[in-house]
């Protein structure tokens, strides 16, 4: 069962989805909403990256491997484009070098598929003690 958090109470959060299977995509955006946060999605980095809504979100969170652009290299694009977000990465196929590689490069957390709620909550409560 998911905790709660007083965060999301007092909190209008836009977090952007972004991942390349639809069902994952889906099942990520409805736990959001269920903390009440401001939910968008996107099927790849480009489509995010291109949406021109970059400023208005407070947090990414981000399948690593997609076709075209994955993750990291977008996470790499908004570095260079000084639109660095708080990214919380996530994937199924985990590796010591890219979890390494992400959170050097300021991802706030890395978690493995599939998705744990609560891990997810502890990493948005960890970004809302950072503001």
């Amino acid at each position: 069962m998911l905790r709660t958090s007083s965060f999301f109470l007092q909190t209008s959060m836009i977090v952007s989805i972004v991942d390349d299977d639809e069902h994952v995509r889906l099942a990520t955006c409805n736990l959001l909403r269920s903390l009440g946060c401001d939910v968008r999605a996107y099927s790849s980095a480009e489509a995010f990256l291109d949406s021109g809504r970059l400023g208005d979100v407070g947090c990414v969170i981000s399948d690593v491997q997609m076709p075209g652009m994955g993750g990291i290299e977008m996470q790499r694009k908004l570095n260079e484009m000084n639109a660095a977000l708080p990214i919380i990465f996530f994937s199924a196929f985990d590796s010591n070098a890219t979890r390494t590689e992400a959170l050097d490069n300021g991802a706030l957390c890395f978690l493995d598929k599939p998705l744990n709620g609560d891990a997810v909550l502890a990493c948005l409560e960890g970004l809302g003690h950072t503001r």
